[in-house]
């Protein structure tokens, strides 16, 4: 069997596509592990036609039962590689499949810290997203975990909610270019090692391998960088960075291969997720019925 359309990723970008190239009468299989960062977003309070905050995990949800009331397969597995010949052939943990187009929505997954109980609070205290979560915590005492130009990009955007911000590097070294070292001056900085986080119900403490102890309202990790577009680097495909390089249509370098959402490296949000999925789905349409 040929799907018209293949979607890496069950996160905003990939559902949104699948509903459009489902209803433009494109065989559409959508595969993904349940492991969106959207799945810890306890509170999303700024996307549109919901009055009230949403959690990530009813959103995700909500969404892959849409696309298959619309006709979509979803299927759950881990996408290992792709390959390209007259069609895509897609192949993951537990079997492979062949597309004439295929869509990237892989996210960009976080680097986790070596960290005791970073888990265990993660929705409780522990985010991944200032632009997200950064509101909840308006004149708090807020913690960024990393050490690279990343963590004091984050620690800068929360400047605008909060000025009692500490970058904890857990005992790593600065990586950090020259456009941002003026901006370590604005920040409480922490080089000691820690040993685990500690709370009840939410973080309340970050205790080092010392024996001193931090009190913080939230703590938000930038812990190094990562791409979950990497296992696509030996298609050749055309990176900016450590994100996917695509034009205004979501096409990549490559003929019939698209990509949109966090793994472009645009603004990480879901309502800007879910447009490049619309995009994106217009060309793979369009593609489809030039093949035919």
């Amino acid at each position: 069997m040929i799907y018209d359309a293949i979607i890496v990723g069950r996160g905003p970008a990939g559902l949104s596509c699948s509903i459009y190239t489902v209803r433009g009468n494109l065989k559409t299989l959508v595969i993904g592990k349940k492991d969106s960062m959207l799945l810890k977003a306890d509170k999303i309070e700024n996307y549109y036609g919901f009055e009230y905050p949403v959690s990530g995990k009813e959103l995700l949800e909500t969404g892959v039962k849409q696309a298959q009331r619309l006709g979509a397969e979803v299927v759950e597995d881990e996408v290992v590689s792709i390959d390209k010949t007259d069609v895509f052939e897609v192949v993951c943990v537990n079997g492979r499949y062949r597309a004439k187009t295929v869509l990237l929505a892989t996210g960009a997954p976080v680097v986790k810290a070596p960290v005791k109980n970073l888990e265990r609070f993660e929705g409780s205290g522990v985010s991944y997203c200032t632009t997200c979560d950064g509101f909840f915590y308006r004149n708090k005492k807020a913690g960024v975990l990393g050490y690279t130009d990343f963590a004091v990009h984050e620690a800068m955007e929360l400047m605008a909610f909060t000025g009692d911000i500490t970058l904890y590097t857990n005992g790593m070294p600065l990586k950090i270019s020259d456009s941002h070292r003026d901006s370590l001056s604005r920040l409480k900085i922490s080089d000691k090692k820690i040993k685990e986080l500690d709370g009840q119900d939410k973080i309340e403490w970050i205790v080092f391998e010392d024996g001193s102890r931090d009190s913080v309202d939230g703590l938000f990790v930038a812990y190094g960088s990562a791409s979950s577009a990497s296992f696509a680097l030996r298609m050749g495909i055309a990176m900016e960075g450590k994100s996917i390089k695509v034009n205004d249509k979501m096409e990549t370098n490559i003929p019939g291969l698209f990509a949109a959402g966090d793994c472009t490296g645009v603004f990480k949000q879901v309502s800007v997720a879910v447009g490049q999925g619309a995009i994106a789905s217009r060309q793979m349409i369009e593609f489809v019925r030039k093949m035919k």
